[in-house]
């Protein structure tokens, strides 16, 4: 019996060492958190927004950091605070007086990467800044659009316990961010291999020691090519399928939109990249549910008092459902 042999449609090893390259080079600082890095690289590789909810120091700042600076491209960081308006996001017009004329002075938002943080520590008049830019890549400004430069992506952190001084983040708002990441704390093992490691580090700043990985045009080029990933249509019925039932399950309130469809999919695309294949399976799939949906779907009041979570429901859901093979 002769062997079958696969041959691949699309040559990814470009994008393989890449992703390989900005892991390796994140791992020089950050111990554990694979699951946070490698969903961080998925969006990037998705033209994904990511949402990171971790207690404070557990390195959430720190990653969006590094991985900032293991992409050579322009990084941002805007601290949100309760004071903050959206002129301080998008920037604001300033006179000229050689002009006699009005030049729009671009706020922090307009650079490739940006680092939100605490994002939940701003009102809803700043937080209603970020909507257009997040969805439609553009900024307007007194009645003009300004486009954001690509690669865009924005990176945001917020603290899940301490809720003084915070304020709730909109639907419309969530449902534009391709993930919601849970960083959970590390183990015991992992906490002494941090201490071991920034220990030896001694005067060397992190940052110094991330070479970056990509550029700008490259993390361009993967994307397009991330885009041609083949989907079988069962896959897409199954997809399909996953969402309607949030809309109809007994434990949810609002279920998720069509856009956490496409998300499912663009995602699942980058995580089938990412693993060297140039077509999607059902655990690519899989592997992006949770973090696609458990900030899409808001759960029933009585099923929030008994203390279920998101990814309870979602988990019900998957195992209620036939996931094709």
């Amino acid at each position: 019996m002769e062997e079958q042999i696969f041959h691949q449609r699309t040559d990814l090893s470009a994008l393989n060492n890449a992703v390989l390259s900005i892991r390796n080079e994140i791992k020089k600082i950050i111990v554990g958190q694979d699951e946070m890095v490698k969903l961080i690289i998925a969006a990037l590789l998705a033209d994904g927004h990511v949402l990171i909810e971790g207690v404070p120091g557990v390195a959430k700042t720190l990653t969006a950091k590094l991985v900032a600076k293991s992409v050579n491209a322009g990084f941002s960081r805007i601290q949100f605070t309760p004071d903050l308006m959206p002129s301080d996001v998008l920037g604001t017009p300033v006179f000229n007086p050689k002009e006699a004329s009005f030049e729009f002075k671009k706020g922090p938002i307009f650079s490739n990467i940006v680092l939100v943080d605490e994002i939940n520590r701003a009102p809803a008049k700043t937080q209603s800044a970020l909507l257009e830019i997040m969805e439609e890549r553009q900024a307007t400004v007194d009645g003009r659009s300004y486009p954001m430069a690509s690669p865009f992506m924005v990176l945001a952190t917020q603290n899940p316990v301490e809720q003084e001084g915070t304020y709730r983040l909109p639907e419309a708002q969530l449902d534009r961010f391709l993930f919601k990441i849970t960083v959970p704390y590390p183990t015991e093992s992992e906490e002494m291999s941090i201490l071991t490691q920034f220990h030896n580090m001694g005067n060397t700043s992190a940052l110094d020691m991330i070479q970056p990985a990509l550029n700008g045009p490259q993390v361009a080029a993967l994307r397009q090519q991330i885009k041609t990933q083949v989907v079988e249509e069962k896959l897409l019925q199954f997809i399909a399928r996953l969402i309607h039932q949030t809309r109809n399950h007994k434990s949810i309130y609002l279920g998720a939109s069509p856009r956490a469809s496409l998300a499912i999919m663009n995602a699942s695309k980058a995580m089938a990249a990412m693993q060297g294949r140039d077509f999607v399976t059902p655990d690519d799939i899989l592997s992006v549910v949770t973090p696609v949906l458990r900030h899409r779907i808001i759960l029933s009041p009585d099923k929030e008092m008994e203390g279920i979570s998101e990814d309870d429901v979602i988990k019900q859901i998957i195992q209620g459902m036939d996931v094709p093979r």
